[in-house]
């Protein structure tokens, strides 16, 4: 099966995030989207991730996504999911902030043959009692950075 249409999705959604677009990443959701972002927030329905989407954007200079995609794997023909780790850039700094890695999951499902996102996860990758694997994750997704 074509992974392509589900890679792209996450992308456009970390692109749409790293352009401050909340209109944009809402219009990757499903009707019926989730969200549960990376303090254990959840958002439930698009019109609720548009707004608290947009509240952040208007409040805050958010840092950039980079990320590397894991793993996309067919549910059945029209469920995928993708795992994924990523790092964020701060405003004005080059090099990812170690203590925003994430470990992103989207479950895309096709919708008269167009995929959405029905749920996206961002979670912590702190990887307690191990700074090894901190320290490895965060330089892989530093080569990531353009400069």
């Amino acid at each position: 099966m074509n992974t392509e249409p589900i890679q792209k999705l996450h992308a456009d959604l970390l692109t749409y995030w790293n352009n401050q677009d909340a209109k944009g990443m809402t219009s990757l959701f499903s009707e019926m989207g989730n969200v549960v972002g990376f303090d254990g927030s959840q958002m439930n329905g698009q019109t609720q991730i548009e707004t608290e989407i947009a509240k952040v954007f208007a409040n805050h200079k958010t840092a950039s996504y980079v990320w590397k995609v894991e793993e996309i794997r067919f549910l059945n023909p029209q469920v995928a999911l993708l795992r994924a780790i990523v790092g964020m850039v701060p405003p004005g700094k080059k090099e990812v902030n170690s203590e925003r890695n994430a470990i992103q999951s989207l479950v895309a499902i096709s919708e008269n043959e167009i995929w959405k996102i029905s749920l996206f996860q961002n979670t912590p990758a702190q990887f307690h009692g191990r700074p090894e694997l901190v320290e490895k994750m965060t330089a892989e997704l530093n080569k990531l950075i353009k400069p």
